[in-house]
């Protein structure tokens, strides 16, 4: 094992199956010199035909992906911010999801849709900082993976990207741009859809997080160690499949459960997850389920996105919520979301890897 940042994940990820399989490619915009995504030897090792630059035109960039799926290769559409995948919306969720059933499997579609999502950017606002996970769950047909370790994110990447079906995996901007880091074996490794990760065990409440809001919910649980109250944090990995079994165990184990996820609060992947538990372990609550996440509304850009998005204090209350203790412990905001840096440095432009 040894310790590499979230982004060399990524790269490890697509240089290790590109040189495995010569179908495999990436599309998308810059992704031949991408500040951070697109190393200066993937272009030396690969060459411009299989690192496909194109215009800003994303009903293009998501259908060429579908076509050249179609005719046998295994394309990689790439874009930094999942909010442009809308412009393609025909592509995504009725060509590529709907394809293999519309042909009755007799063709194939192994194309990845790899895209940053979320926001705290600091001047991302409302088109730039979604999490857009609820639209794919819904689409039959998508497989969605949202790692949040460079470990779980280079096992899955790998696994998508041999899958012979349409895959999406959405990696937060935040981690990327921060430098995050973990342990990852130096040896090949890929990690199966649908195996849920408990990423910190506990005895008093089960919560579900997603994407950057698992880094968020470790640090509030570590704090609220502090208070006396045991915090096991679960982390889905992929939610298409849904390993509902490995929620459904961990509650039974403490009884009370809450979903925390940065989209907006109405018809989200926490509202899902929350539904599908209360049809299959509704006896093993102690108390209602609580949910965290974004507000129903537009993210706002700049000071005010605070006010629209999950923050700390938000899970550490709704923890105390379900647990039935009338204080408000007081946490510290996430490191990584220090106040005043510009979008730009959050994405991390400037400190492009060799």
């Amino acid at each position: 094992m040894r310790e590499i940042k979230f982004v060399q994940a990524i790269i490890e990820a697509l240089e290790e199956e590109m040189t495995r399989d010569e179908t495999v490619f990436i599309i998308g915009l810059n992704v031949q010199a991408d500040p951070i995504l697109t190393p200066v030897r993937l272009v030396e090792k690969f060459g411009t035909k299989r690192l496909r630059e194109v215009p800003i035109a994303e009903p293009g960039i998501l259908g060429c992906g579908v076509g050249a799926a179609l005719a046998g290769y295994r394309p990689i559409v790439h874009s930094r911010f999942v909010d442009f995948f809308m412009p393609a919306a025909d592509e995504l969720f009725h060509k590529a999801a709907k394809w293999r059933y519309i042909h009755g499997g007799k063709v194939t579609i192994p194309v990845t849709f790899l895209a940053g999502i979320g926001g705290y950017l600091g001047g991302g606002g409302p088109e730039h900082s979604q999490c857009l996970e609820g639209y794919i769950m819904h689409t039959p047909g998508l497989k969605l993976a949202i790692p949040t370790t460079p470990y779980d994110l280079k096992g899955l990447l790998k696994t998508a990207i041999r899958d012979n079906n349409p895959t999406v995996v959405l990696y937060h901007r935040i981690l990327v741009g921060a430098g995050t880091s973990g342990l990852v074996p130096e040896e090949e490794y890929t990690i199966p859809f649908g195996q849920a990760d408990i990423k910190r065990e506990g005895k008093d409440v089960t919560v579900v997080a997603t994407g950057l809001m698992v880094f968020m919910t470790l640090q509030v649980a570590d704090q609220l160690q502090e208070k006396g109250l045991d915090v096991e944090v679960l982390d889905p990995r992929t939610l298409e499949p849904l390993d509902i079994e490995t929620i459904l165990s961990s509650v039974k184990k403490t009884h009370r459960l809450v979903i925390v996820d940065e989209d907006t609060l109405r018809c989200s992947v926490g509202a899902e997850i929350g539904m599908q538990f209360m049809e299959k372990g509704f006896d093993y609550l102690d108390a209602p389920i609580k949910r965290v996440g974004a507000a129903n509304s537009p993210i706002p850009g700049g000071f005010m996105e605070c006010y629209a998005l999950p923050q700390p204090q938000d899970i550490a209350d709704a923890i105390t919520e379900v647990l039935g203790i009338k204080e408000s412990f007081q946490v510290k905001p996430l490191e990584l979301l220090k106040p005043g840096r510009h979008m730009g440095e959050r994405l991390g432009y400037g400190k492009k890897e060799n």
